[in-house]
């Protein structure tokens, strides 16, 4: 009979720590969920001024993406009260999940600029997209055709090259990149 006892005490000291410690977690996220979204939409507004540099302010265009769309938000730019480009918000699939990146389209149709907001791409290997070496690639490609990706050698004007070890990565930043042109590209009057 005691050791019955001895289970339910344990069983119920247990559940009381866990009880308490669900209840501080619960209490650390509301205390910094708004903290949180804060720090989001500041990376998101440093990530625009990133890859439309000519761009005074940004208003959010209207856009219902397609289903299965990686396209989350498009922003036009302006200067002088003048569209100098867009910014596109996209969530292509990376080899370790969603990657964050922002695409910056000037007003012709050209890729002004590629930036990672986030994405949790294996350390050492697809973690280099964001690094300059490979995400400068995109920089002046334009709209005429789907940009693609090749294992090495020298690009033609629609193809980057992959990052050694990291196809998938490499893959998933070009699929961002050609979403966001196909985005704009579909709004009423597109990029010229």
């Amino acid at each position: 009979m005691r050791e019955k006892e001895n289970i339910f005490t344990l069983a119920g000291v247990l559940f009381i720590i866990t009880a308490v410690v669900a209840l501080l977690l619960a209490s650390v996220n509301m205390l910094t969920v708004d903290t949180i979204t804060e720090n989001d939409k500041k990376e998101q507004a440093e990530a625009r001024l990133a890859v439309l540099q000519e761009a005074e302010t940004f208003d959010e265009v209207a856009y219902q993406p397609a289903q299965g769309s990686s396209v989350k938000q498009i922003f036009e730019g302006k200067k002088d009260g003048h569209t100098v480009g867009y910014c596109v918000n996209v969530t292509p699939n990376g080899f370790g999940g969603a990657i964050d990146m922002m695409v910056g389209i000037q007003s012709d149709g050209t890729v002004e600029a590629v930036k990672i907001v986030s994405m949790s791409e294996t350390p050492g290997l697809g973690s280099k997209a964001s690094d300059e070496a490979f995400i400068g690639q995109y920089a002046g490609k334009t709209s005429k055709s789907p940009l693609s990706v090749i294992k090495s050698g020298t690009p033609k004007e629609n193809e980057v090259v992959a990052i050694a070890g990291a196809t998938v990565t490499s893959r998933g930043v070009t699929e961002g990149v050609n979403e966001a042109i196909a985005a704009i590209n579909g709004l009423e009057g597109g990029a010229s």
